[in-house]
């Protein structure tokens, strides 16, 4: 039976709604229907820091897919790479974050990445997962570069810097700021709390603001992101399977310990 490829957290951002996200960085089906079951908009799968593969993606977004929740799977793609955007988006990606974007250039070369031609120069395969293999080819085709949710990662004060060119990229749909690498890339290494990082934040949403264009980041928990939203930001991670599990288990272990010392 053939499916219409549709994007219903595309939709969501454009109506200016706010979404939540969670990360899936266990490489495992199993942790990403978990985290679909759980009612996330999105799951963004890691690929940049993560260990998974394609193969591995692909039964990640088969996980999601299972679930039923209208969960749709977005990807870190490695880099800013056409043959790594390529083949994930074939995997089934109904959304890409590429990392470290920092010119408009760049951004040129990312969106083209993502779209068929005439807009960018994305391979064509009529027999890849993201098109029923097949069945759904031409209602693939035709939607995808419509469908397909491009996030563009702010890592750098250069990055910021050209907010403003690289928001006249067509086919991109929002900023995602990454505060540990940009923290770093302003030498406080790992440190998103400095005055000079939160001020640099600042400056990148107050420019997204005024560009129109939704704003993403990740939250260390309900409290932060709450304060995120209410700052306007539309896509926010709430959650990672792997902090989870490895925060509630230490959460759990220091109760086991505090009640059995011996």
């Amino acid at each position: 039976m053939s499916q219409l490829f549709e994007n219903r957290v595309k939709q969501m951002i454009k109506a200016g709604k706010k979404t939540a996200g969670a990360w899936a960085q266990l490489c495992s089906p199993l942790s990403a229907e978990c985290l679909a079951r759980g009612g996330f908009d999105w799951i963004l799968i890691d690929m940049e820091h993560a260990g998974g593969d394609i193969l591995t993606l692909i039964t990640q977004c088969q996980a999601i897919a299972a679930a039923g929740t209208g969960a749709v799977p977005f990807v870190r793609v490695p880099w800013n790479d056409l043959v790594w955007i390529k083949r994930i988006l074939d995997a089934g990606a109904y959304g890409l974050m590429i990392p470290y974007v920092n010119t408009k250039e760049e951004a040129v070369r990312a969106l083209q990445a993502c779209k068929y031609p005439p807009q960018g120069f994305r391979g064509i395969a009529g027999s890849i997962r993201a098109a029923g293999y097949g069945r759904d080819t031409q209602s693939y085709l035709k939607r995808a570069n419509d469908e397909i949710f491009v996030m563009l990662q702010l890592e750098t004060t250069q990055a910021i810097d050209n907010m403003e060119a690289i928001a006249t990229v067509p086919g991109l749909d929002a900023f995602f700021i990454g505060p540990m690498d940009l923290s770093t890339s302003m030498g406080h290494f790992g440190n998103p709390a400095h005055p000079e990082v939160q001020a640099a934040i600042a400056k990148a949403e107050a420019k997204a603001k005024a560009l129109g264009i939704p704003l993403g980041t990740i939250s260390g928990g309900w409290d932060q992101a709450k304060g995120l939203y209410d700052r306007g930001y539309q896509l926010i991670t709430l959650i990672s399977d792997s902090v989870l599990i490895s925060k509630v288990g230490a959460e759990t272990m220091a109760k086991f310990h505090e009640a059995f010392p011996a």
